[in-house]
């Protein structure tokens, strides 16, 4: 697990100084090594870095700011599989014609290594890494559809005059591209490091702002920031590096419903079976492990399941306000499992002591107190590297309280003409315009994600942002099923890839801690895509097909838990905490300035705040400030 930087520039050389700056803004995603490759398109050099491992200084010259070169890549890295110098990155073939970068684990690296030994090929290392660039040496661009695993790589191929970077199928791993035309191409495991290249001038894309404050993240491939894109999971890009042609292509499309003569015995049997497969491969390391159990179903399975496996596997609970009764479930399930188990309790303060710090690490704004960044932080301070998590659950089997409204919606959404004879503008009747006026599963996805209403966020924005800007989000609609199996593709795409395991990423790597995911391996999500609807939904109780499995692994306690999120109560905190109701006024205040918002509108959110929903719209405010003042003012 690590962080990847480069860029390439067909025309001119470019200074050194923007990949060390580069590589220097994401050094908590590596704190273990770093390195470097200078060339162009017919060789290069390698070079160590300040924080590199001594073998590799021995070795190689110290990358300084005055060498130039029209390709540079970069390397963070976090050592979890071979140890040893031989894991260093970039790493290069024998000729030095193909040099790779890479961030993430592949799970199923030792099947591939001997599919690849019996063609003939050597192996220097132990290392994912080797076996990802000899495949794409005999496999080319065909290697990552056999990659099971997480994964954001660039490959510089100098024989074939490329440049390709490549994202896993679910988007577990971040990366992120700028790309002038015909000219220049930048990319990073982070926004942060992509703004430090002294060609790169931060804009702000209201098109991203605004689907950030309907959805709580912006959606893919868009950032909030113009110009700088997210590549989309499950695709590759190549750029010809003479002429600069440039390819998108996908390597991987989420099944639909095959399996219809199956029995739910067997299908439960089936996830039962490969979702132990996971959890084995998942915990390969040469570091310590340990699982993060929230208390519900999701983590505590995976738990369970790596007693078999890791028999002193020890988990930990973050416990926060009014989440007692998952620590209560997390600390029976440890007993029951004969496990270590540590819980870690975040109060108001410490949320208060490093908040600006936390928010302003995301790259957007946010609708949400992130508590994964404590649980990452608290793995670090315990030494874990390696943190099992039972994120993905829900959305592979159907665990969100939308899935559970969508037969209401179905049978009402006949009635949405009422909208056209709604006149009246108190909060009611916006409530009601707003639930009639989900016309498509686009925007029955949308209202379910917690963020403002779209009549919200146009009437926050200012004339001249709404008069100079496209908000139309009609590309990102994925498909026209108004059934469980289109919510399945949104939930997947958007709930899980553009937004949970983005969070997760950068909450994870701010402290240099890997997040795994057992129930995000290639065979389960293709298997379960595939189950006919009935098995894995019935629109009464979320994940009956996932709790049918766990019966046999969990208490009953942890199975009748009602369904609760992962997150700091936002609204319990701004109305109880003085500190926190300043921090907020304050932010609002210097927001108003700058032109770009509402202030009547801003104020009134401010004054009428009762609700929940209500001091989430306000917290998106305030996350929208800090981040500009950290991006656009720093």
């Amino acid at each position: 697990m690590c962080g990847i930087t480069g860029y390439f520039s067909i025309n001119k050389k470019i200074s050194s100084k923007n990949i060390l700056e580069m590589n220097k803004a994401i050094a908590h995603r590596g704190p273990d090594d770093e390195g470097f490759w200078l060339g162009d398109l017919n060789h290069g050099h390698f070079f160590s870095g300040s924080d590199s491992i001594s073998e590799i200084k021995s070795k190689q010259t110290l990358l300084t700011a005055y060498e130039n070169s029209n390709i540079a890549i970069g390397f963070r890295r976090l050592s979890i599989l071979d140890l040893s110098e031989k894991g260093h990155q970039p790493m290069s073939t024998t000729d030095g014609k193909c040099i790779i970068n890479f961030n993430g684990e592949i799970y199923n690296f030792k099947k591939i290594r001997a599919e690849l030994k019996n063609l003939g090929y050597q192996f220097l290392s132990q290392t994912d890494t080797e076996v990802i660039l000899k495949g794409y040496l005999h496999w080319k661009e065909a290697i990552f559809e056999k990659l099971d695993g997480m994964f954001a790589i660039s490959i510089i191929d100098l024989e074939r005059k490329k440049l390709l970077l490549a994202r896993d199928r679910m988007g577990l791993k971040p990366l992120f591209y700028s790309l002038k035309k015909d000219e220049s191409i930048i990319w990073a495991s982070e926004i942060k490091a992509i703004l430090k290249a002294d060609w790169i001038k931060p804009e702000i894309n209201w098109r991203g702002v605004y689907s950030n404050f309907l959805f709580q993240t912006t959606l893919a491939p868009d950032t909030c920031f113009e110009s700088i894109y997210s590549l989309k999971p499950a695709h590759w890009m190549s750029i010809n590096l003479e002429n600069f042609e440039t390819k998108t292509k996908s390597f991987w499309k989420l099944p639909t419903v095959k399996n219809t003569n199956i029995s739910p015995e067997e299908a439960q049997k089936q996830v039962d079976q490969l979702l132990t497969e996971s959890v084995d491969e998942q915990l390969f390391a040469d570091v310590p492990v340990a699982s993060m159990m929230s208390g519900g179903i999701d983590s505590t399975l995976i738990t369970a399941k790596s007693k078999a496996f890791h028999h002193d596997i020890t988990a930990f609970t973050i416990s926060y306000k009014f989440s007692d009764q998952e620590v209560k479930n997390a600390s029976l399930v440890a007993k029951t499992l004969e496990i270590p188990h540590l819980i870690k309790k975040v109060d108001d303060q410490e949320v208060l002591n490093n908040l600006k710090d936390n928010i302003q690490h995301f790259e957007e704004p946010y609708c949400s107190l992130e508590v994964l960044i404590n649980a990452a932080q608290f793995a670090n301070q315990k030494n874990y590297k390696v943190v099992l998590s039972g994120n993905g659950a829900d959305e592979l089997f159907g665990g969100y309280e939308h899935s559970l409204k969508l037969k209401k919606w179905q049978k009402l959404k006949k009635f949405n003409f009422v909208t056209r004879f709604i006149f009246t503008k108190d909060k009611f009747s916006k409530k009601v315009k707003n639930y009639f006026s989900q016309d498509s599963m686009f925007d029955f996805f949308r209202q379910s994600q917690s963020g403002m209403r779209p009549a919200e966020a146009m009437s926050v924005f200012s004339d001249d942002i709404k008069s100079k800007n496209n908000f139309n989000l009609n590309e990102f609609h994925l498909n026209n099923k108004e059934n469980y199996e289109g919510l399945f593709e949104y939930d997947i795409a958007y709930s899980l890839a553009s937004h949970h395991v983005f969070r997760d990423d950068l909450s994870a790597m701010k402290y240099g801690i890997e997040f795994r995911y057992p129930y995000l391996s290639n065979k389960l999500i293709d298997y379960v895509a595939q189950l006919p609807i009935n098995i894995r939904y019935n629109g009464i109780i979320n994940k009956p097909l996932l709790r049918k499995v766990a019966q046999n692994f969990l208490p009953k306690e942890v199975l009748e838990m009602p369904k609760k999120g992962f997150s700091f109560p936002l609204a319990y905190f701004i109305q109880s905490n003085d500190k926190a109701k300043n921090f907020i006024s304050e932010n609002l205040k210097s927001l108003k300035t700058r032109g770009f918002f509402n202030s009547d509108i801003i104020d009134k959110w401010q004054q009428e705040a009762q609700e929940p929903m209500d001091y989430v719209r306000v917290w998106q405010l305030v996350t929208f400030e800090l981040w500009y003042q950290k991006y656009f003012e720093n």
